[in-house]
């Protein structure tokens, strides 16, 4: 009898409790819970399209949930806040603004701080989406949409810390986020632009912003002599030059070209133009594409460089393999 005590105990075990709670809020979500999910979505949209903010609050446990979910909601293109409720009823309520979107979680659904914030909601008239184990509680009943986050048992052993209730609030609170983002249309362009830093800034950055540009971009006439172009190619450092017809780029010539040339032709190679040399038709990308579609590139046709161009074909930049460093393929 000790040993099975043990064994409901083991950190798989556990694991599992959380893993059949979120397959439980799956189902409700499937089979009931569908309408009152996409009711709460259509708040939070027509929040945003008001100017309103998505205000979410929770206390406790809930409220570190909370946290996570509104920052979730700002990094996915719907500006979210979290408001501590024992801190709200001394002063912070005025955070609050006519419009705006309250997300509250309680487990129990009669968590004192929260239900405190209720008479201020109703005044303003802002709607209140709850999350709730409890569907027969006060600020369930309360809300205009109240999600039904209940479990079986805490993963716990004595069923009493928030645990898996968590993990379903949490799960609930990003599936919000997320419906809400593809309701929007919000792309990866987007997400990139609120998230600048760091390696999952760099994997969603945009090819002008890592380009070389300027003085630092290797640039010779279809007429320069070979021994030019390999001064160019050494100054810039980039393995390549692009050569240019009043701006529009009409070939490029690699580090490679010139190797092959000066096997070919020996000390005769210095005596050609860059017309008789260069690769008449470069691989291009536009500056707006993500540095994750220009690696794909470099590593399928096997190059080191991409030369960056608008529609009519001049020459914004030049994009190096070493800048997209640290980049992943999405």
């Amino acid at each position: 009898m000790e040993d099975l005590e043990k064994a409901k105990n083991t950190p798989a075990a556990l694991v599992r409790i959380e893993a059949a709670a979120l397959a439980a809020l799956a189902d409700r979500l499937e089979n009931g819970m569908g309408a009152p999910f996409e009711r709460a979505v259509e708040l939070l949209l027509h929040c945003g399209e008001t100017n309103g903010r998505i205000v979410v609050t929770g206390m406790g446990k809930s409220g570190i949930i909370a946290q996570k979910i509104a920052a979730t909601l700002s990094s996915t293109g719907s500006p979210a806040l979290f408001l501590h409720p024992a801190e709200a009823v001394h002063g912070d309520l005025g955070v609050l603004m006519v419009g705006d979107v309250v997300v509250a979680l309680s487990a129990s659904g009669e968590t004192e701080e929260i239900l405190r914030l209720l008479a201020t909601l109703q005044r303003k008239g802002d709607a209140l989406i709850a999350l709730c184990c409890n569907m027969n509680s006060t600020l369930a009943e309360a809300a205009d949409v109240a999600l039904d986050c209940s479990v079986e048992r805490e993963a716990c052993q004595m069923n009493l810390a928030p645990t898996a209730s968590t993990t379903t609030m949490l799960a609930l609170g990003d599936a919000l986020a997320i419906a809400v983002s593809m309701r929007k249309g919000f792309r990866a362009e987007d997400f990139a632009e609120l998230h600048p830093g760091g390696k999952l800034g760099k994997r969603l950055a945009k090819v002008g912003d890592l380009m070389h540009v300027g003085d630092r971009v290797p640039r010779v006439a279809p007429t320069t002599l070979m021994t030019e172009v390999i001064y160019e190619m050494s100054s810039k450092a980039l393995g390549m030059t692009t050569v240019e017809c009043e701006g529009r780029l009409c070939g490029v010539i690699s580090d490679g070209d010139l190797r092959r040339l000066l096997e070919r032709e020996g000390g005769a190679a210095l005596t050609k133009t860059a017309a008789e040399v260069m690769h008449v038709d470069p691989r291009t990308i536009g500056a707006k594409e993500l540095a994750a579609k220009a690696l794909a590139i470099l590593e399928a046709k096997k190059i080191t460089s991409l030369v960056v161009v608008d529609k009519a074909g001049t020459v914004e930049g030049v994009l190096h393999l070493h800048d997209l460093w640290g980049v992943e393929l999405i």
